[in-house]
């Protein structure tokens, strides 16, 4: 699986049968090195309808006729009404898809839509299990994701409007993954960060590994 960071939190994992696109902000993100008139996708995991996170959907979603995954608030009142296909989840659920399968995960953030609660995704693929925390504080729930026996957790780093690089550490420290990619930080001022220092935290503490990608590059596993 090659699994693609193109900006803030946005990824795209691929494989010889599935290309699954996550929160695509690609449009207004100065640090993204592709535009959505150029991503490929045939699902769309949604994590909250923040404009940094649903950002392109509905366009590349009506472009390459791809299911657009999301809580059901966010799917009925953002997504329905412009005629895409959805698949419906909420927290705790999880669901077998055509490439293995999704389970919506708690995440401590507003939802930008009344009534909605933002999420993380655990997405089996191929065998592997990638979890997508979205845009999140610390949370203790993140404990129980030690049983899921993650091998890749994105996980944001920025602070301010998620949890900073210290906490980060002990989310990975809770997760226990095989490898850990930040994300969201950088994109705007307010949330600056020295991956680096991130990296060299969590690696010393020998929790796991982590890739710092650069937007546009790839990590294949």
């Amino acid at each position: 699986m090659k699994i693609q960071f193109l900006g803030h939190s946005c990824f795209l994992l691929e494989d010889s049968n599935v290309k699954i696109l996550i929160d695509p902000f690609l449009t207004g993100n100065s640090l993204a090195t592709t535009t959505a008139d150029n991503v490929v996708a045939d699902y769309i995991f949604v994590t909250h309808g923040h404009g940094d996170h649903i950002g392109d959907t509905i366009s590349i979603a009506k472009r390459t006729d791809a299911t657009v995954y999301a809580v059901v608030e966010i799917a009925d009142e953002i997504l329905a009404p412009e005629d895409i296909k959805t698949g419906r989840g909420n927290i705790g659920g999880k669901q077998k898809t055509d490439f293995g399968s999704v389970k919506y995960f708690p995440a401590s953030h507003g939802s930008g839509v009344n009534g909605a609660l933002a999420c993380g995704y655990v997405l089996e693929v191929g065998g592997k299990k990638i979890y997508h925390a979205g845009d999140t504080g610390l949370i203790a729930e993140m404990q129980f994701l030690k049983d899921e026996k993650i091998d890749i957790a994105m996980l944001p780093i920025g602070d301010f409007y998620t949890m900073g690089p210290e906490d980060a550490v002990k989310a990975a420290g809770l997760i226990s993954p095989k490898c850990v990619i930040p994300m969201h930080y950088n994109t705007f001022p307010v949330i600056k960060q020295n991956p680096e220092d991130f990296k060299n935290a969590v690696e010393d503490a020998g929790i796991c590994d982590v890739r710092i990608l650069s937007p546009g590059e790839s990590l294949i596993i």
